[in-house]
């Protein structure tokens, strides 16, 4: 099962560093990384979400929490839902 991981947020020292950790830490493998600067601003990732052993909503949360450490907005949604929501 694969998830949409999106941060934004006002570019920084360490942002990559802080979610790649705290992904690890939460078994979720990154598939692909697609980042861009746009006017200062940082966004992100494709994620397999499959190994996970917590349910998705704490899932969320623990990131949301990370995002308010690394002063950005860390949002996480099942791949399957992405996709639905964009083919209106």
């Amino acid at each position: 099962m694969r998830a949409v991981l999106t941060v934004i947020g006002k570019d920084n020292v360490g942002i990559i560093a802080g979610v790649s950790n705290k992904l690890a830490e939460l078994n979720i493998n990154i598939v692909d990384v697609s980042q861009t600067i746009m006017d200062g601003y940082f966004t992100m990732m494709m994620c397999d979400i499959s190994q996970i052993n917590k349910e998705f909503d704490e899932i969320k949360s623990e990131l949301a929490g990370k995002g308010e450490d690394l002063q950005v907005k860390i949002h996480i949604q099942r791949e399957e839902i992405f996709n639905a929501m964009h083919k209106l």
